[in-house]
């Protein structure tokens, strides 16, 4: 029996790819999960063989909760679902570890064979997708968009995400189980490596970059 989590923010497609993931023989879904902490804490307990991750989910991104999952189970096999098609966000879906990248657009069609891909421990990427990462890698480096991310830490990725998602410090705090004073540390500490000066350039370096996303 294969073993799959859902996580995704909206219960309807929760719910849509749950059916038609469990209308194949052989496949079971243990746990859905609401955002991408949840994910990480049911990932952990219940040590799912598929994991199935959209990437705008509060508190948490599908992304970094990919980063999370796989620095304590690297043998996870994780698809991500979104409904950007942008070179950026291939790329970072490729860095973060995932072995799939699927259009929501695309579920309906491809979504059965994209678990398939994974169940056999092959990764998919849809044609359009392929050609754009191969047209990306082939563009001279300087041509490419390029990111600051690398210089953010895991941590400091997730408070900015909170921040921009308007959390107060003592919520952030709570959230990351931190003292209030390191969570404001956290977010002074960002604000100068950044070289930001207010919540809502935070909030628009974090859209601008992924981190959150606008629908």
């Amino acid at each position: 029996m294969l073993r799959i989590l859902i996580a995704d923010d909206h219960e309807v497609a929760r719910k849509g790819i749950r059916s038609l993931l469990e209308d194949h023989a052989g496949w079971q879904v243990c746990a859905e999960a609401r955002d991408g902490r949840e994910a990480v804490e049911l990932a952990n307990k219940l040590d799912p063989d598929v994991l199935l991750l959209d990437i705008g989910m509060p508190n948490l991104n599908g992304l970094d909760a990919t980063r999370q999952i796989l620095a304590t189970r690297p043998e996870a096999r994780i698809l991500i679902l979104t409904i950007h098609d942008s070179e950026h966000v291939v790329r970072e879906v490729l860095a973060a570890g995932a072995r799939g990248f699927l259009l929501k657009s695309d579920a309906g069609r491809d979504l059965v064979a994209a678990v398939e891909a994974l169940q056999n421990r092959r990764t998919f990427f849809t044609p359009k997708v392929a050609q754009m990462m191969l047209d990306g890698y082939l563009r001279p480096n300087e041509e490419r968009d390029t990111s600051d991310q690398h210089i953010l830490t895991p941590r400091e990725r997730e408070v900015i995400q909170l921040v921009a998602e308007g959390k107060t410090t003592k919520e952030i705090a709570t959230a990351l189980n931190l003292s209030v004073k390191t969570a404001e540390t956290h977010r002074t500490n960002l604000m100068r490596k950044l070289d930001l000066h207010s919540i809502a350039d935070l909030t628009l370096y974090a859209v601008r970059n992924g981190i959150v996303q606008i629908y």
